[in-house]
């Protein structure tokens, strides 16, 4: 025997056993925002100065690029989750499937080009 009606039963409409999975997801990314976004607040708060020169050769160091690196990909990850339960709860059809490959797209392009400007600077960018 399953659980829900049995009309429900008949019809398919029972949990589809993801949703555990996407709350999942947001907990840890927002565990880890938190984190490295604290991370990041003592960090500059630790910064000598705050000209160009200053925050450019801090972001040269390793120490500085790679946890930057992982809060640009936890934030962009966290809010495409964020988005997704927005969009499935209020779009239908057609609209849902159009919202969530802007979705996509919007997220992947500007991660991406965070990340390039990150690795351009700890790379060795002219300042």
């Amino acid at each position: 025997m399953g659980s829900g009606t049995s009309i429900g039963r008949v019809r398919g409409l029972g949990s589809a056993k993801e949703g555990a999975h996407h709350w999942w997801r947001q907990r840890v990314t927002a565990g880890s925002n938190l984190f490295l976004t604290l991370w990041f607040v003592f960090a500059l708060l630790r910064m000598p100065g705050y000209d160009y020169a200053s925050v450019h050769s801090w972001l040269q160091n390793s120490w500085a690029a790679v946890p930057m690196l992982l809060l640009i990909v936890s934030v962009f990850y966290h809010f495409r989750l964020g988005l997704q339960v927005v969009i499935e709860d209020y779009q239908h059809g057609e609209k849902r499937v159009a919202y969530m490959l802007l979705l996509n797209f919007f997220t992947v392009a500007t991660a991406a080009t965070a990340i390039f400007a990150i690795l351009k600077v700890a790379f060795g960018a002219a300042a």
